[in-house]
């Protein structure tokens, strides 16, 4: 195909309209010449699509989403549905490639913004938090006849960080995934309960609590989002991977390979990847008790920050695509486009109005994901810093293009869900008639129509087996499967099919066909495709072998992919047969190889020391006592009591190059024993100032967490100064307390606390629990605007209210105003550098504020700083804790243990409090952000910093 950067093909969409509603024109997608799209269905047909699947019919089934997050919108000034979401099936019937027919299979109030739909035969799966539903319509009469709930227990109600979309592996197990809005207590109907959790809260009222370090059946702690597996009986819930953010959709393709895009807290980090089995996907610190914004390390740039790529034990980021809104997954494993397209994988982005591509290719023991490039978009050029909502933009509803979902048809046309409204999400939906379309994408010339598939012949089962759409072939796969080894001559033909997925999909399905399948599988392992011997193993395995893999046939492959996925294997296996994986790995070990340093990694846990004992046998130090490249990073994955001092040696040295300076104290530091405490600490006294400053970095970040109990804190981080004012201003708080004393000498002790930091934080929390008297808060209402501390002024502004200027901040007002991009900067400078950055200077306190253009135009910018209250960016809720001793601090909570919680105050210092210590704590409900009148600001102030900041590049 000819992939062309920005040679659109501006196509004459058709427009659909009915019951009296005006058509609007629908958004204007470019697209390579080779392809043709058209509007297939929009609006009334349905409404707000989350989510799609393909039925065997060739019907297109949609999740709604009307009912999204109403608790920030106005329900009635949008499009609802009273008697809950809603589950629709469109219709081609004339096959003329517009749909013509839509019917309600259910409409439920248990449906609250649904995100997730698999049509697998006659039992309909929706994803819905907290449950996962199965409506089953028994007469094929488009009615469910039965509701029951598959699996329940997941957070994230009414919240689009919840659980997500299933499909049928290729293994005849269902795949889904869920986000981070824990906690996660689910139990399957064997009995196995997965508990996880992390540091997150919030994003709804319902997601309240949450916490990490929770311990599931399996004994393993997982944290943040999920990528699951169950089979179609509810039993064997597994989870595949862990640690990410809100991936949209875990897609699983006729190989057995997982991939996933994934979300970004507003730092141009989002990310598609391909996932290996049993990965830490990196958003929380591992044990989820802590953001990655709490674990960045001084010098680290975001998106290394962000998925934690430096700590050892963490999976590749993959392709980094700057801003956006990742949504739906999708490998197009058809014929229809011809065999170069074949294996493209695509991913849409809302946000940035785009579906990308890429044409993966595996790559030592891992995935390459190629170029990425456009494939679909309602821009024509690939921009990580893409501005959506420029003026021009923003008042063209033609380009609200805002991609929730794609699938594969029967046909082979690809489809294309749009939710279609100038912001993404719920937070703040602008289209209030909840419009949506889906899009149709077919070869350019080709007419596509969905096949009759028959699935009450061999005949016809072997071509529903053979089609492109994922969850059709489900019911095939079972039928075929119950057949056992009689099935074998239908399904062995399949094995030379010339489309790869196909084969794949044979392959699958012979290892489930009795012991005779089994045995012509297992032949394959001797195959000289790698692709084939790969296929065989994976086969062999999802059809529960024991011991799918032995050391000998380890020993025996050439192919560094397999020998990872053997060993990933035998993790769970006893160390003896763990070791002999190892040692053989270790024979073709690739340093620059993530996924074979991994499974080392892995292989080694619990039987570290004795793990690096054999790894220095076949690594010795040169005669100058150096390490080889192999030894330091097994050094840096395996962490060991027994590395700490050969680590210090090296740190010491004087002429080590900061790169790897950095490296091995990060090493060190992952070392949770006391012996790496004390020697990161005795670095803290190296005359290197460098070195000493890191080190004494690393001693401050783990004394709330791994490090916790090795060190005496009190003689290494306690600041007696502070502690002295402490007691002074609960003193002083007393006397204001003392109804006796005389009010002016109490008015006086009200002024000195309103002046100090310390103690206007006391006055705040005083003032918040109505126990500041009444008579002293004209005194402190006076002074406290001018106390130092700015967490102390943003509360006394939420609380007192801005005195009025007299300025009008209308954003109607303000963008009639002739703004000034020059005096922009310096009124940023001036009023917004104390909590933002751009391009570097500022304070990191609030968001980062350079690529603010790619999530709002002016108009929403100026509502946005003019009524900070309106929405608060996630991670952003500021809290109030009170301590025990009586010092108060207000801040951003970045991690949260059993132990600890760590606070980010509006300085920028992170504070680790013993919660032992906390008598109380408070998520306040207003922003941290003054409004204009607090900051000082005029209302041509705000025109020029709003247009400093959208034309900022």
């Amino acid at each position: 195909m000819s992939w062309k950067k920005v040679i659109p093909s501006i196509l004459a969409l058709g427009v659909m309209f009915s019951c009296g509603q005006k058509p609007e024109v629908a958004p204007v997608l470019f697209a390579p010449e080779e392809f043709e799209v058209s509007l297939w269905a929009e609006s009334p047909l349905f409404f707000n699509p989350t989510n799609m699947d393909v039925d065997q019919k060739g019907r297109i089934w949609v999740t709604e989403a009307v009912n999204y997050r109403n608790y920030n919108n106005d329900v009635g000034a949008f499009f609802h549905h009273s008697k809950g979401d809603r589950i629709m099936i469109l219709t081609d019937t004339d096959q003329d490639g517009v749909a013509d027919s839509s019917k309600v299979f259910v409409e439920d109030p248990d449906l609250v913004s649904p995100l997730g739909i698999a049509v697998l035969g006659n039992k309909i799966f929706v994803s819905c938090s907290p449950h996962l539903l199965v409506y089953t319509d028994e007469n094929g009469d488009d009615v469910p006849d039965k509701k029951e709930i598959f699996l329940t227990g997941f957070g994230g109600l009414d919240h689009d960080h919840s659980l997500h979309s299933i499909l049928a592996g290729p293994d005849g197990k269902l795949y889904f995934n869920t986000g981070n809005a824990g906690p996660h207590l689910v139990t399957d109907k064997s009995g196995w309960t997965l508990r996880s959790g992390s540091v997150y809260s919030g994003g709804s009222p319902y997601n309240t609590s949450n916490s990490g370090s929770q311990v599931s059946d399996d004994g393993n702690v997982y944290v943040g989002g999920l990528a699951l597996r169950i089979n179609p009986d509810g039993t064997g819930l597994e989870v595949l991977a862990h640690n990410f953010r809100n991936s949209y959709e875990v897609f699983v393709d006729s190989k057995g390979d997982l991939w996933q895009n994934d979300n970004d807290d507003q730092v141009v980090t989002c990310r598609v990847s391909w996932i290996p089995e049993g990965s830490n996907a990196g958003y929380f610190s591992q044990d989820g008790n802590r953001t990655w914004q709490a674990d960045q390390r001084p010098g680290q740039d975001p998106f290394t920050a962000h998925w934690h790529q430096d700590d050892p034990g963490v999976m590749p980021a993959g392709d980094k695509t700057g801003a956006g809104s990742p949504t739906g997954m999708m490998r197009y494993e058809g014929d229809a486009f011809g065999s170069d397209f074949r294996g493209t994988l695509m991913s849409a982005d809302a946000g940035r109005n785009v579906i990308f591509s890429y044409q993966p290719k595996r790559h030592k023991s891992g995935y390459d994901l190629g170029t990425r490039r456009i494939l679909f978009s309602s821009v024509n050029e690939d921009d990580e810093g893409y501005v959506w909502n420029d003026t021009s933009f923003q008042n063209q509803k033609t380009k609200w293009f805002r991609p929730s979902d794609l699938v594969t048809g029967t046909d082979g046309a690809i489809y294309i869900a749009d939710w279609y409204d100038p912001v993404v999400g719920g937070h703040q939906m602008k289209d209030s008639l909840g419009r949506g379309r889906i899009y149709r994408i077919v070869p350019k010339g080709k007419k596509l129509k969905s096949p009759e598939l028959d699935s009450g012949t061999d005949a016809g089962l072997i071509e529903i087996i053979k089609n492109p759409a994922v969850n059709v072939r489900f019911q095939a796969f079972e039928i075929i499967r119950k057949k056992g080894e009689t099935a074998i001559p239908m399904v062995e033909p399949l094995l030379k099919d010339e489309n790869p997925f196909i084969q794949a999909r044979a392959i699958f399905l012979l290892a489930q066909l009795g012991e005779k399948g089994l045995e012509k599988t297992s032949q394959l392992l001797q195959s000289k495709s790698e692709e084939t011997r790969i296929l065989a193993f994976r086969a062999i395995k999802a059809a529960g072998e024991s011991k799918p893999v032995s050391p000998n046939q380890l020993l025996d492959e050439t192919s560094a992919f397999l020998r990872r996925e053997y060993s990933t294997a035998a993790i769970e296996m006893p160390w003896e047969t763990r070791k002999v994986f190892f040692e053989s790995l270790l024979g073709d070990f690739d340093v620059e190889d993530p996924y074979y340093v991994e499974v080392l990694g892995k292989l080694a846990e619990g039987n570290e020391e004795e793990a690096l004992a054999i790894a220095k046998s076949r690594f010795p130090q040169t005669e100058s006592g150096e390490w080889s490249k192999e030894m330091e990073v097994l050094i840096w994955r395996i962490p060991s009591e027994n590395s700490v001092s050969d680590l210090l040696k090296r740190l010491e040295n004087d002429q080590l190059e900061e790169k790897k300076q950095n490296y091995l104290l990060t090493s060190l530091a992952f070392i949770p024993e006391k012996n790496a405490a004390e020697a990161m600490f005795s670095l803290t006294k190296n005359t290197n100032p460098q070195l000493s400053e890191k080190a004494m970095y690393w001693v401050s970040f783990r004394q709330g967490n791994d490090w916790q109990a090795f060190l005496d804190w009190d003689k290494i981080g306690v600041d007696p100064a502070k502690i002295k004012q402490l007691a002074s201003m609960k003193a002083k708080k007393g006397f204001l307390l003392e109804e006796k004393m005389a009010l002016n000498d109490r008015k006086n002790q009200a002024r000195t606390m309103a002046k100090d930091p310390i103690g206007g934080q006391i006055l705040m929390e005083m003032i918040t629990a109505n126990a500041l008297p009444e008579d002293l808060m004209g005194t402190v209402e006076e002074l406290i605007f001018s106390n130092p501390d700015l967490g102390v002024r943003v509360q006394a502004s939420n609380y007192f209210g801005s005195k009025s200027n007299g300025e009008n901040y209308a954003p109607d007002y303000v963008l009639k105003l002739q703004a000034d991009q020059v005096k922009g900067k310096t009124a940023f400078t001036n009023y917004c550098t104390t909590c933002h950055q751009v391009n570097g200077v500022g304070k990191n306190i609030g968001p980062d504020l350079t690529q603010i253009r790619t999530k709002y135009d002016r108009a929403t910018l100026l509502d946005a700083i003019a009524n900070p209250n309106g929405g608060i960016v996630f991670g952003y809720e500021p809290w109030l804790v009170k301590m025990k001793s009586g010092e108060s601090y207000y801040g951003f909570v970045q991690g949260e243990t059993a132990q600890n919680l760590l606070l980010k105050d509006l300085t920028g210092k992170q504070h680790s409090l013993s919660q032992a210590e906390i008598e109380s704590k408070k998520q306040e409900i207003k922003s941290i952000m003054p409004d204009p009148a607090g900051l000082g600001m005029t209302a041509q102030d705000l025109a020029d910093v709003s247009a400093y900041l959208l034309g900022l590049k």
